[in-house]
């Protein structure tokens, strides 16, 4: 069923002019080709205006969509010859968690990445993409396989969070996940990440301690949602629009911030116009990764990933001295404590 914001409603409401032009055309056999392309047109600067100006609560609205390609669409449209790999080798198979070996183009290479589902069932199935402990673990032992076999490791991002359930607690929820950025860190083969739509909390940072991290234009990364923020800040969480837009999460917010490396472009209007595109997009800057790291050694891979979080962002501090204010400053983080 086609999903339609209600931001995206007045482009709707040209297209559905320009349906009914196109059949009074065939109809009648008048030609209203003419007017057509002037509709066309209206709308398609329309598109630009409106996908040129998204507030983020719009944008993480795109990120969230119901037909936006999910880790397994694009295993299937930017690899080949892809083999799954299953369980953790201690409880289970997470189903939230894709993992495997594959080809890009020519190169082999590991992948992970969190995987939602279309309908009820599918995400009743995948947990909503909310993995549980054994997801980490068996995102970890396929990390692990891969730089045994010296393979570079991509994952892909869109989790609203790792799993809070009791159960998930109960088998080691923090533990595994804290587990993993200590392993990721050491790793002597590259990791590039690309966070396609929802990187929430510590459960997207479980597979996104890497070299690279890259971000689509409408995805967003965040240590909670904006939902939970404005619960939390507001004791409110109907404002999370307003939460979003104090947040800085959207990618260009997080770029200029230096937790991301780059910001890969999506189709006008979000990723689920056209896949295929989105994918060719994507493609592009893994090869362009994998090139650059298959010229280093894997000691530099692994320290150059534990400088880059080690120097994200930078902070400012001032005190007071008799009533004189000192500012001091580094390059540890952007707060500003007074």
């Amino acid at each position: 069923m086609e999903v339609i914001f209600d931001f995206e409603q007045p482009i709707k409401e040209i297209d559905i002019r320009i349906n009914d032009l196109k059949e009074s055309s065939q109809n009648s056999s008048v030609d209203l080709s003419s007017q057509i392309k002037e509709l066309e047109k209206a709308r398609d600067e329309l598109k630009r205006k409106i996908y040129g100006s998204l507030s983020p609560w719009q944008r993480i609205r795109i990120a969230r969509h119901p037909q936006r390609p999910y880790s397994a669409d694009y295993i299937k449209l930017i690899f080949n010859d892809f083999v799954e790999l299953h369980g953790d080798r201690v409880f289970g198979d997470d189903q939230a968690i894709l993992c495997g070996m594959a080809l890009l183009d020519n190169t082999p290479v590991a992948i992970i990445g969190h995987q939602k589902g279309r309908t009820l069932e599918e995400n009743m199935y995948r947990n909503f993409g909310m993995a549980h402990p054994e997801g980490y673990r068996k995102a970890l032992r396929v990390m692990k396989l891969a730089g045994k076999f010296h393979r570079a490791i991509i994952t892909f991002i869109d989790t609203p969070g790792a799993y809070p359930g009791i159960a998930a607690e109960e088998r080691g929820q923090a533990e595994a996940i804290a587990r993993n950025l200590s392993e990721m860190s050491d790793l002597e083969v590259p990791i590039i990440t690309v966070i396609l739509g929802e990187g929430g909390s510590g459960g997207a940072l479980g597979i996104g301690v890497s070299n690279v991290v890259l971000c689509l234009e409408n995805a967003y990364y965040s240590v909670i949602s904006p939902e939970g923020c404005a619960a939390i800040l507001f004791r409110d969480g109907s404002k999370a629009p307003e939460a979003a837009e104090i947040m800085k999460i959207t990618a260009k917010d997080i770029l200029n911030l230096k937790v991301i490396d780059e910001i890969i472009k999506e189709p006008l209007g979000g990723a689920h116009y056209d896949s295929v595109k989105m994918a060719g997009n994507i493609k592009t800057l893994l090869n362009k990764y994998i090139n650059k790291y298959s010229k280093m050694s894997g000691k530099k891979i692994a320290e150059e990933r534990y400088l880059k979080f080690r120097n994200i962002g930078f902070y400012q501090s001032s005190i007071k001295i008799k009533d004189k204010k000192i500012k001091i400053k580094s390059s540890k983080s952007r707060r500003v404590v007074k």
